[in-house]
């Protein structure tokens, strides 16, 4: 498989699950976009930077950005001369990245949970917890599978989530912020197994929108499992975009490196 064979220009034309997901509508809105707008380039680039001389890949090394969003990653990426392909459900961020698009860097609209290549790539990341989403630990699995199918022999994955412990001594409850003239009211909260964010949205006219996000509190033992399942063997672990060592109730992140056997 190449990206000239056709394979990779229809993989938004595969059959996508039944249930969407809540992040579906949410990701694709331009409420989304406008909250989340901060995200910072230069922190993209800076955790990349540190990223790419420990995993030491080869000049032409194929590398997958899977749940992509508008390619802030990718864009960096591909400016060091790999080869690199974005995936992400939302239509709109697609469009967005797409405009960044050149010969080593091309973006698709795709579901995670639905096979994306085989044996293909040298590296597939997972950026900015843009994974633990979704309804069943099935589905979760079943991406975890799709990620090491299509990695080479050798191959290795980076997942970069958060790190439950941390985030549920700092979790904020109630937080109000208004973008151009657009009132955004957040409220945090959690259970034993999720993270949950539900976010009202006030316009200066016409009727308001609520939106909600969940994310799986998932751990270490939880990945390990994951991996090893799919034949990934765990490599090292780091707690931030620094790339120190990560501590469990300190690291902000939980940043994995596993590789295919």
């Amino acid at each position: 498989m190449n990206l000239n064979d056709g394979y990779m220009k229809n993989l938004s034309r595969l059959s996508t699950p039944s249930n969407p997901g809540w992040f579906k509508n949410w990701f694709d809105s331009s409420f989304y976009h406008q909250l989340y707008a901060h995200r910072s380039e230069k922190e993209a680039a800076h955790f990349i930077d540190n990223l790419i001389p420990i995993l030491q890949p080869k000049e032409d090394a194929k590398m997958l950005d899977l749940g992509c969003g508008a390619g802030r990653h990718s864009k960096h990426l591909a400016t060091k001369g790999f080869h690199v392909t974005g995936l992400d459900l939302a239509k709109s961020s697609i469009q967005q990245a797409s405009r960044f698009e050149r010969p080593n860097l091309q973006f698709f609209q795709h579901d995670m949970r639905v096979p994306f290549g085989m044996n293909y790539f040298d590296f597939a990341f997972s950026f900015f917890t843009s994974f633990g989403y979704f309804d069943s630990d099935a589905e979760n699995r079943q991406v975890i599978n799709n990620i090491a199918q299509s990695l080479k022999s050798g191959g290795v994955v980076m997942m970069d989530y958060l790190n439950a412990s941390y985030a549920s001594k700092g979790l904020m409850g109630n937080e109000t912020k208004e973008i151009d003239g657009i009132v955004y009211h957040i409220t945090r909260w959690m259970d034993n197994q999720h993270f949950y964010k539900k976010i009202a949205i006030e316009l200066q006219s016409g009727k308001p929108f609520e939106y909600s996000e969940r994310v799986a509190k998932l751990h270490i033992s939880d990945f390990e499992s994951m991996f090893s399942d799919n034949g990934l063997k765990l490599l090292d672990i780091y707690g931030d975009y620094e790339m120190n060592e990560f501590v469990l109730s300190s690291s902000p992140r939980l940043i994995m490196i596993a590789e295919k056997g």
